[in-house]
């Protein structure tokens, strides 16, 4: 089981991922150099866990919720694509019977960014949570 725990930069997202702890955080900015770079390891990690989670959910129905949280204040177009990769298997995780909450945090005055997370939940049909947080 691998953890990931990337502490931010001026350029990239904190991202924690603790399997055992069922928790995904991703906050910050993320506008990294390299963008496959950054966020590949981070999917190939989650797809090689969730995959087996999934294999495991369809006989256990007492697991946890998996919650992701996602505290984003900036992201551009090009980790847009990664961050919808990362919904992609939230999505997969949760037609296959792997309980999974998506908590969405935006700025309070920071409708572009709720917005963005309400596309997001509906490109992949599946409900966030959505939080405000004060300034």
């Amino acid at each position: 089981m691998r953890y990931i725990n990337i502490p931010a930069s001026e350029k990239s997202p904190k991202v924690i991922f603790e399997p055992k702890k069922y928790f995904f955080e991703m906050e910050g900015n993320s506008r990294p150099e390299n963008v496959r770079d950054f966020f590949y390891p981070i999917i190939d990690t989650l797809k090689e866990h969730f995959d087996a989670l999934i294999r495991k959910a369809n006989k256990n129905d007492d697991e946890p919720i998996f919650n992701f949280n996602f505290k984003l204040e900036y992201f551009n177009s090009a980790s847009a694509k990664f961050i919808s990769d990362i919904l992609v298997i939230v999505k997969n995780c949760n037609e296959n019977n792997v309980k999974i909450k998506v908590n969405w945090y935006f700025e309070d005055g920071d409708e572009d960014m709720k917005e963005v997370g309400e596309d997001f939940s509906d490109m992949i049909t599946f409900p966030f949570n959505f939080i405000m947080v004060k300034r």
